[in-house]
């Protein structure tokens, strides 16, 4: 009998049957139809538990969700070591595969970003669906640019209570007020609960300096980019040399910090290295592509920019991917993704695969190049594109890498690299490009490592 002819009784009492043979474990599960489709993705703290509850005779599942039994034929599912791993990759998966029955998540608008100002005299922290700071009218607000943002995070309440935490040790402000430097209003201003509290040095009130509040807030900014451990590291130490000169309460003060920001850090597991968690620089779009046509002594400001990224571990299950910028903005309708064959650890092999692969089409005129062509990597990298695209009958676009650490830009026919300073716009965009590149390759590895529930 074929499984699409099976009673719906005896269906529900097998998919129920292997409900409750899963692992006693924190996970996701993936409900397929017949044709091996995902047509569902949720979490589970216990996942025997959960899925059952949708196969059970009393099961009442509502209109949205009452139809899916309908249509399930079977159940995969990824361990988790946490629920907030499952959280975590509940959110990337229903991103990813856009099941029909998932009416939550699948609107970029979900993920919440956080946002540390710069161009203010005391930089405030917030939390906004809207990282670009667009308003309805088009414009950009004075204190988003050369903001710093972060995200996109899982939940808004969550990132919300971590923020709260993370005020309790940088005692940053959250407040929308306009405070300026040596302002004679300031010193008659009264500063909300939170400076009672202890949770903000209220700039507002001049009660604390421009030097000092900047280092709070630098502090911070360390904390949530690469410099977090050491951070840890420096924070124990001082407990203990407190503890020994028997300074108890400043020990204690500093064990509170070290707890706040351990309880900050849970954003992600970074064993898996695929969360969508990146750092925005955002640039302006047209500031960002005429920046870069200078650099590279372009005609015309590159109106389309395509990225290339390759991730592996360890040689296995080797992907690539290709993420595309028009007018400065990501395209996402042009992003590709590729499995490659044979490659192993090789990323030279890999990119010259995934190079030739992409653009065949147009290196036999079938179809446009773009304006620039950037690889993730150093000179290696580059050479390897080159090299493929030299076997294209049509002359290739500007080719440049943009190696990480350093950040230089190497461009084809040049020996030396490009240096530019850290908040050059063309910089910048290409850093978003590359980033962009990244994060959408470590998230088709993860899938691919994950018991392969998508196919390419």
């Amino acid at each position: 009998m074929n499984e699409q002819d099976e009673p719906r009784a005896e269906r529900l009492a097998r998919l129920l049957k292997r409900a409750r043979s899963l692992p006693a474990v924190p996970g996701v599960y993936l409900m397929k139809d017949a044709k091996d489709v995902v047509v569902y993705v949720g979490k589970a703290r216990k996942l025997p538990d959960r899925v059952a509850s949708y196969f059970v005779p009393s099961a009442d599942l509502g209109p949205a969700k009452s139809p899916m039994l309908d249509v399930v034929q079977d159940v995969e599912f990824i361990e988790c070591e946490t629920e907030f791993e499952a959280l975590l990759t509940e959110n990337r998966l229903i991103k990813d595969i856009r099941p029909r029955f998932n009416v939550r998540l699948t609107d970029d608008k979900t993920f919440p970003y956080m946002v540390i100002t710069q161009r203010e005299d005391f930089p405030r922290v917030f939390v906004t669906r809207n990282p670009a700071g667009v308003r309805p009218d088009g414009t950009t607000p004075e204190y988003m640019k050369g903001a710093k943002v972060f995200g996109p995070f899982v939940n808004a309440g969550a990132l919300r209570e971590a923020v709260q935490v993370a005020q309790r040790v940088f005692k940053f402000r959250d407040c929308k007020l306009d405070i300026v430097e040596g302002d004679p209003k300031n010193r008659f201003f009264r500063p909300c609960l939170l400076y009672s509290i202890g949770q903000c040095t209220a700039p507002c009130a001049g009660k604390v300096s421009l030097t000092a509040y900047g280092e709070q807030v630098d502090r911070f900014v360390r904390f949530m980019g690469s410099k977090r451990s050491r951070m840890l590291v420096e924070l124990r130490r001082e407990m203990e040399e407190a503890s020994k000169a028997l300074e108890f309460e400043r020990a204690a003060e500093l064990r509170d910090q070290i707890a706040a920001i351990e309880k900050l850090e849970e954003r992600s597991s970074r064993r898996d290295g695929w969360q969508p968690e990146t750092e925005i620089g955002y640039v302006e779009p047209e500031k960002g592509m005429r920046s870069l046509q200078k650099t590279l002594g372009l005609d015309e400001p590159p109106r389309v920019v395509e990225g290339f990224d390759i991730a592996h571990l360890g040689g296995n299950e080797t992907v690539a991917s290709k993420v595309c910028f028009v007018d400065g903005r990501p395209f996402k309708s042009e992003y590709r993704r590729f499995k490659i064959k044979g490659t192993g650890n090789d990323d030279y092999a890999s990119i010259r695969e995934v190079i030739s692969r992409r653009y065949r089409e147009a290196g036999a005129g079938h179809e446009l190049y773009p304006d620039v062509i950037l690889i993730d990597g150093g000179l290696g990298q580059l050479h390897a594109a080159m090299e493929s695209l030299r076997e294209m009958d049509v002359p290739a676009p500007m080719v440049i890498s943009l190696a990480k650490k350093e950040e230089l830009i190497y461009v084809q026919e040049r020996e030396a690299p490009i240096r530019l300073g850290r908040e050059n716009f063309g910089l910048r965009l290409c850093q978003q490009v590359r980033d962009e590149a990244h994060r959408f390759a470590r998230h088709y590895h993860h899938i691919l490592r994950r018991k392969k529930v998508v196919g390419e």
